[in-house]
């Protein structure tokens, strides 16, 4: 296996986000499995607290018991782990080696991908549909001992509300899927301006915490923010034109996309009856970005030590 020049994607955590169905399970699946082959140390994350069947998508046979049974529970239901909302303190004990870890927290794929998942709530009945916990594992969780060139994806849940959870602040990099629908294009320009902000020294907003620890926490967690930047990938493109058209959009909101995977009607399938993904020509786009992904790297690495 051959490691890209400077291994650039190593030792990053990168959120995939996305709209509801723009397919960011299945992107976050492709990458993992190109870094892989690429020679990269693979952790994925699932952090969808609703969304199911990534375990299937990467070969797995089941879930691994998720992290919130590891760090005790949600506290809406008297376990441990708070709202980073409510409470933006650290969770305790969040870097964890992962020879440290006991097995049934976690997974490995045939090929070699390791495999978390932050916690569910399809199954904790009324009254337990807060998510915010989770949020907390996913901003805080640092897996570390999985290889000499480790990289974490994180797929985050749909939509807008773990990057505004302060979930943004704890990855090196967010990666916008962004399917053929405004909807879609919008959250990436979204997720743009958001990240800018934050780079730009905004603060949050804190009006509703009353204890000044918890104000100055909240403040230091965003001043420290690690994020870089925010990159875009098109995903269930059906030709040049759509692609095209896309690009055109999402350039009116200063994004220029790292290129597209194209529909295809196999990885519907594999998702419909619970089996790994499959399909050539996606593998051969998703290299394709990886490629890309490792360039920008490399030249925001040079920016930065500039």
């Amino acid at each position: 296996m051959k490691i890209a020049e400077n291994k650039t994607p190593a030792d990053k955590r990168i959120g995939i986000i996305g709209k509801g169905g723009s397919g960011k399970s299945t992107v976050t699946v492709l990458l993992a499995e190109v870094l892989r082959d690429r020679g990269y140390d693979v952790c994925v994350l699932d952090a969808d607290s609703t969304n199911i069947g990534i375990h299937q998508a990467l070969g797995l046979d089941k879930l691994p018991t998720s992290l919130m049974d590891y760090f005790g529970g949600t506290v809406f239901s008297g376990g441990l782990v708070t709202c980073p909302v409510d409470d933006p303190t650290p969770l305790p004990g969040a870097d964890i080696f992962l020879d440290e870890l006991p097995s049934k927290y976690y997974a490995q794929s045939q090929g070699g991908i390791f495999f978390l998942v932050a916690g569910k709530i399809g199954n904790k009945g009324p009254g337990a549909g807060c998510d915010g916990p989770i949020s907390k594992i996913t901003r805080d969780l640092k897996i570390l001992g999985i290889g000499d060139y480790p990289v974490t994806l994180v797929d985050l849940k749909a939509g807008l509300e773990d990057p505004a959870r302060g979930v943004i602040t704890s990855l090196d990099w967010a990666i916008v899927v962004v399917d053929p629908t405004n909807a879609s294009i919008q959250i990436a320009v979204d997720i743009k301006n958001m990240v800018e902000q934050i780079k730009a020294g905004k603060l949050p907003s804190t009006k509703y915490l009353e204890n000044p620890k918890l104000v100055e926490m909240a403040n230091k967690i965003f001043i420290e923010a690690k994020i870089k930047d925010v990159l875009v990938i098109l995903n269930k493109v059906k030709d040049k034109e759509m692609e095209n058209y896309i690009k055109i959009k999402l350039k009116k909101g200063g994004i220029e996309p790292l290129g597209a995977i194209y529909e295809d009607s196999s990885i519907s399938l594999s998702w419909l009856k619970g089996n790994p993904i499959e399909s050539d020509r996606a593998k051969i786009n998703a290299e394709k970005l990886i490629k890309k992904l490792e360039k920008n790297l490399r030249k925001a690495n040079l920016n930065l030590s500039a």
